[in-house]
């Protein structure tokens, strides 16, 4: 078995800094870190399997309401701009429950690859590890 745990992976959610300007305000996530930023977009009535990774933690920041999140045995549904923690090893999935698309920004704490993914049911027959 191929090991995938080749950076470090955070156990808990890195904590975020608020950094207030004149103009506003910004939220920093990593800063500096190895890490893997991704916009997911699920198109309406669609959702990702339901999977695990052995070699990435993840972070998930609603950019539209109409998500829903398995994390474990629990059902969210986050409002844009609301926080996922997804620990490595961890079941969950993410889906466009409504009739619009959704978008979730992800930050990957490890090594980002499709090969660590151990997939628990798909709607699309993919193999059930990896790609």
């Amino acid at each position: 078995m191929t090991d995938y745990v080749t950076k470090p992976i955070p156990a808990a959610k890195p904590p975020g800094t608020h950094v207030a300007r004149p103009w506003g305000a910004f939220e920093q996530y990593a800063c500096n870190e190895d890490c893997t930023v991704s916009v997911m977009t699920v198109q309406a009535g669609q959702r990702l399997s339901l999977q695990a990774h052995t070699g990435r933690a993840e972070l998930w920041i609603a950019l539209d309401d109409g998500a829903e999140v398995v994390v474990g045995d629990e059902t969210l549904r986050p409002s844009a701009g609301e926080e996922v923690w997804i620990p490595a090893n961890t079941r969950h999935r993410l889906a466009a429950a409504g009739d619009r698309a959704v978008r979730v920004l992800e930050v990957a704490f490890g090594n980002w690859q499709q090969g660590d993914i151990t997939r628990y049911a798909d709607d699309y027959a993919r193999p059930a590890n990896g790609e």
